[in-house]
């Protein structure tokens, strides 16, 4: 079995779709359309996804396994996982107390979602995240770009601004490396995420937001009888999602909207939208919410695949998000 393994990842890497073996210059055309750019978002796919540039199942599949070797996806032993585990990046959110919570901060290769209420602090921590991720990896950074999806025009370079300054960093160098586009639609949403690989290999980008998911979705499909059509769309939005950021070791963030659940009569009457779908691509899960102390956040990591639940307060300020000091945690103790 490890000579099998071994000799798995010792096959030949493709650096362009034309290299691949079995795609001449239309295919690659055909796949460019249909939103693969790149090797790595090739090795992702589905054979399914590869139909409508009229590829046959069986060469398909020779081409997503000619992908999937050459980036080195294949079986291997737990051992191996656990050294790769060790290669996982982690990216500062700003406050070593909401890092803590997090087991150090953000990783590469996951989702993390954060729901809360209008005003809870969500994109605020996008925008940090943004100056952050350019940050050298010994200030808790992953020296890369950020790809910022916007669906409901929250995104503002001036904040961006005045958090690069607080952190000594020339804000014109940060704002050229945050890759921004608008979504102005559900459709259109998907489009910019299925047709981001190249951006992202191009750019070096290390984090990818979405914020926030489920906006669009949330108003253009009304009513039960399009639930499940919204479902299935978000659930392929997420997944494509998700595999980008395996296949550039990126961190994905997602950020949600929350409802009200009157008939709920113990815990907490608030829940995020999307359902299950959402929920169990999500890898960690935090509810961010509001105190009565002004700039006084409180997080609580719900879900996370090997995390302890838990809650941390953090503050947001005109510098960005920051940890809160002892006189104000005393102030607000009683939350």
């Amino acid at each position: 079995m490890t000579e099998k393994i071994e000799t798995e990842t010792k096959k030949a890497r493709y650096e362009y779709l034309e290299d691949l073996p079995g795609i001449g210059p239309a295919t690659a055309q055909k796949l460019k359309e249909l939103g693969f750019h790149t090797v790595e978002s090739l090795a992702m796919a589905t054979v399914h996804e590869l139909e409508p540039a009229g590829i046959s199942e069986k060469k398909a599949l020779a081409i997503i396994n000619a992908a999937r070797s050459s980036i080195g996806i294949a079986f291997i032993r737990a051992d191996e996982l656990h050294r790769m585990r060790q290669n996982v990046l982690r990216l500062t959110t700003g406050s070593k107390a909401l890092d803590g919570l997090l087991g150090g901060g953000l990783e590469t290769q996951t989702i993390t979602e954060f729901y809360g209420e209008y005003g809870s602090g969500k994109s605020q921590i996008c925008h940090q995240l943004c100056v952050n991720v350019q940050l050298p990896p010994e200030r808790g950074g992953l020296n890369g770009a950020a790809l910022y999806i916007d669906t409901e025009n929250t995104f503002r370079t001036e904040r961006i601004v005045q958090m690069a300054k607080h952190l000594n960093l020339d804000p014109e160098k940060i704002v050229k490396n945050i890759i921004y586009a608008e979504a102005y639609t559900s459709d259109h949403q998907m489009f910019l995420l299925e047709n981001a690989d190249e951006v992202i290999k191009e750019n070096n980008v290390k984090l990818i937001i979405i914020d926030s998911l489920t906006a669009h979705f949330r108003s253009e499909y009304i009513g039960r009888e399009m639930l499940a059509s919204r479902q299935q769309k978000i659930n392929k939005h997420m997944h494509k999602l998700i595999r980008l950021a395996r296949a550039f070791n990126a961190v994905a963030v997602v950020t949600n909207q929350v409802m009200a659940k009157p008939d709920m009569f113990f815990g907490d009457a608030i829940s995020p939208i999307g359902g299950h779908i959402v929920g169990h691509t999500s890898h960690t899960r935090v509810y961010v919410r509001k105190t009565a102390h002004g700039p006084i956040r409180i997080a609580r990591l719900v879900s996370s695949p090997y995390l302890p639940e838990g809650e941390e307060i953090f503050k947001i300020t005109e510098n960005g998000i920051e940890d809160v000091s002892e006189d104000e945690k005393t102030k607000s103790s009683g939350r």
